[in-house]
């Protein structure tokens, strides 16, 4: 006499966030370049947007997730393999944290490759922006950099100015809100939510 084993499905999906995903603050998410066996992650995030500092095309089925989700694309074509100028850095930088600190973006996800040297460029300069003292934000730095560090990022961060974001409205408003547990919830009606779409720089 057989016997009939049922086997037992799983439906359980993994969730596996990129290398190097940390929370940089309630709303603001760092990591390396996602993959698709990280989407069922990213799906938990709920976000909004999603700033890229590579200057490579976005590929397709990144751009399929992102059009599924709602998801907007803001990217800045900073070179990874050779050293950017301070100049063009600079600049996206500077076009980077308006998108940061504009609250309408929030969930947000900043990626490069590796999520350490572009990726860490940009936190460093919103540390500044909060107030960090510059050891701290260095400390943060290297601690996703790891042996890889690079001294140019360090001097970037450190020579980074703030003063003229700081006198925009974006700024203003995320200064108001407060950081991290603090922070106050603006409320937008969603008609003021601009739809998806891919702004590069």
């Amino acid at each position: 006499m057989g016997f009939i084993v049922e086997e037992e499905v799983c439906h359980d999906v993994v969730l596996e966030p990129p290398p190097n995903f940390s929370m940089v603050e309630e709303g603001i998410y760092r990591s390396s370049f996602p993959r698709p066996c990280n989407f069922p992650f990213l799906e938990t995030l709920n976000l909004r947007s999603i700033i890229y500092l590579c200057p490579e095309p976005y590929p397709e089925e990144n751009l399929e997730f992102l059009r599924s989700h709602n998801i907007r694309l803001f990217q800045f074509g900073i070179e990874g393999k050779t050293e950017p100028s301070h100049a063009a850095l600079r600049d996206s930088i500077r076009g980077a944290l308006k998108i940061l600190m504009d609250v309408r973006n929030h969930p947000i996800l900043i990626h490069c490759k590796r999520g350490k040297h572009r990726t860490g460029s940009l936190v460093g300069c919103l540390r500044k922006l909060q107030n960090w003292c510059l050891p701290s934000v260095f400390e943060e730095y290297q601690r996703f950099a790891g042996i890889k560090s690079r001294s140019a990022d360090l001097k970037f961060i450190e020579t980074f100015d703030t003063i003229c974001l700081r006198q925009c409205l974006h700024s203003i408003i995320y200064h108001y809100q407060g950081y991290g547990p603090n922070k106050r919830r603006l409320l937008y009606g969603e008609e003021s939510v601009q739809k998806p779409q891919i702004i590069s720089n």
